[in-house]
């Protein structure tokens, strides 16, 4: 497995997904190079979450493949503390754990499942909580935090763990108004440091702004997909021209 930043570092390929009967995901492929934003559009129901769930291994798939810097995610002998380490992900809701503090959050799972250094991991965890500009919070609790700044604590607690791929579910969808724009302007940071991140979102300012490329999906397939220059202004597929027509 020699992965080397010229091949994608996460590659999407014909991937089928069924929860029951309802086949979720119709055949999607994709690829993420290095250091690329990719933001992932369409309506509720169209596969976007399971999609980026799928990346991960937070859900398994029918047939397909998908590879994260070359190692095959769903094969049943690759180690998903391993493959987790590599991809971090951050959800709509929050999750973090009421009874520890912002820093106590982003500390514990360097500490718990890397076994680093508390001392180490502390440094980091304060300098990570400055770069999502919650400075000042570190020895506040969830509860005495807004949601957006829950989100953010949330963004530097998978940061704690040095992915090479951050995946984003929706994750300004829960927030009020005035809280997004914080939360987007941090992730807008982490991608001019250079970060790879994959974007599920109904914020099409921002992904016009951030992203590489923006896909398109309805029904469990990709309509469509281009740089946002082309992609928001030169539509070519009827089902893209209505969905953006119905929110832009």
């Amino acid at each position: 497995m020699s992965w080397t930043p010229d091949q994608p570092i996460v590659s999407i390929k014909d991937v089928h997904k069924s929860f029951g009967p309802v086949e979720v995901l119709r055949g999607i492929s994709m690829d993420v190079m290095k250091g690329e934003v990719v933001c992932i559009i369409g309506p509720s129901g169209s596969g976007k979450s399971t999609l980026i769930r799928c990346i991960n291994a937070l859900n398994d798939i029918q047939s397909g493949s998908i590879t994260v810097e070359g190692q095959e995610v769903h094969d049943p002998k690759l180690d998903k503390l391993a493959l987790r380490k590599k991809v971090g992900m951050v959800f709509q809701q929050y999750n973090l754990f009421p009874h520890k503090t912002a820093l106590q959050n982003v500390m514990m799972a360097p500490i718990k499942v890397l076994k680093q250094n508390r001392a180490d991991v502390e440094v980091r965890a304060r300098a990570l909580l400055k770069k999502v500009r919650l400075e000042g919070k570190e020895d506040s609790y969830p509860g005495e935090l807004s949601g957006g700044q829950q989100q953010r604590v949330a963004i530097a607690r998978s940061l704690a763990m040095n992915p090479d791929v951050m995946l984003f579910d929706e994750v300004t969808a829960a927030l009020d108004p005035e809280t997004v724009k914080e939360v987007l302007v941090t992730i807008k940071d982490l991608a001019a440091d250079g970060m790879t991140c994959i974007l599920v979102t109904h914020e099409m300012g921002f992904a016009r702004e951030i992203a590489d490329r923006v896909y398109f999906t309805d029904k469990g397939v990709i309509v469509e997909y281009g740089p946002p220059a082309t992609f928001f202004e030169q539509a070519k597929d009827p089902r893209t021209r209505q969905f953006l027509s119905q929110i832009l």
